[in-house]
């Protein structure tokens, strides 16, 4: 099961998810931003999943430029990934599990430890 975040473009410092001023979102082409990053982009159509050591990051390929962007995310490197390229494009990060953006300077209280509980919940619920 993955761990879902949505990455925002903005010129406004996004606190809460309600908040957010449309206006003051910036679109960009991610694309060529994560292609600059990661060597390792594993492309089938639209869809794209980077792959790294221990970690997996899917996403789908825009053919325009867009200000936010929904990412799969599979073992706790990968939010350290992506924080380490929002950092340098001033970029923020929300986590739909907890309904929280994420403090990119705190990446210790990402919520991982939270959706690693959900997760055991889910499965428990579900026998697997």
């Amino acid at each position: 099961m993955s761990w879902d975040i949505v990455i925002f473009s903005s010129r406004q410092k996004i606190s809460t998810i309600e908040e957010v001023d449309e206006e003051l979102l910036v679109a960009i082409d991610f694309n060529i931003i994560l292609e600059k990053h990661f060597i390792n982009i594993i492309a089938n159509k639209n869809h794209r999943e980077i792959k790294g050591k221990g970690y997996i990051i899917d996403y789908f390929f825009d053919s325009e430029p867009v200000s936010n962007k929904l990412f799969r995310l599979y073992g706790e490197e990968a939010l350290f990934e992506l924080i380490r390229i929002a950092k340098i494009y001033d970029w923020q990060i929300f986590d739909t599990g907890n309904g929280e953006m994420l403090d990119l300077e705190h990446p210790e209280k990402n919520g991982y430890s939270n959706f690693q509980s959900y997760l055991k919940q889910v499965l428990k619920n579900t026998g697997n």
